[in-house]
């Protein structure tokens, strides 16, 4: 049974609908990838590459997410780490150990080490980034086909002038974060 040691990291902390992604990767040590980076430092082009690399090379990777009902009840930084602990858990590998981006690691049964910037330090982060980036990207121009109008597909949900003045103009919808305080403006 191989050891694993997983990269976590996930997206959509600060977008206004949509849930949060995280991606749990494992990569194959026998199969390097070259050009892996923090999600954000890459363009769409070389992120939608890079994920079908890991998709071909990694020995595994998974996918949490928590929803924007549970960002609501739980708050954004819990919601993260729940997105994280799923994405783990959701692997079918021996851990050895779990490195996660950021300052705080979910509760897991394995040992765990939360690395700021780990995104560009630790290429199974940095792998991690880019599946929950591509992953959430896709789902979110998916949910702009679904509500036109709101301009999903461009800017995955931030809080961009556009965005707010179309929740003005047509409303909230139910896949808003009703917590974050743009959404919480347009309702009252």
């Amino acid at each position: 049974m191989r050891h694993c040691i997983v990269g976590v990291d996930e997206v959509g902390r600060g977008p206004l609908a949509g849930p949060v992604v995280a991606a749990a990767v494992v990569l194959d040590p026998e199969q390097p990838i070259d050009g892996l980076n923090d999600s954000k430092k890459l363009t769409e082009k070389k992120r939608e590459y890079l994920f079908g690399m890991i998709q071909a090379k990694a020995f595994a990777y998974a996918i949490g997410r928590a929803s924007h009902q549970e960002i609501d009840q739980l708050n954004i930084l819990q919601a993260s780490l729940l997105a994280m602990k799923r994405a783990v858990e959701a692997l079918t590998c021996d851990i050895a150990e779990v490195l996660v981006d950021g300052n705080r690691c979910p509760e897991l049964l394995y040992p765990c080490r939360a690395i700021i910037g780990g995104d560009a330090l630790e290429p199974c982060i940095s792998a991690a980034s880019i599946v929950a980036k591509v992953t959430r990207d896709r789902e979110m121009v998916v949910l702009d086909a679904q509500y036109p109008g709101y301009g999903f597909a461009r800017h995955k949900g931030y809080p961009t002038k556009k965005h707010i003045q179309a929740m003005a103009a047509l409303g909230v919808l139910p896949i808003h974060r009703r917590s974050f305080a743009p959404v919480k403006k347009q309702l009252s």
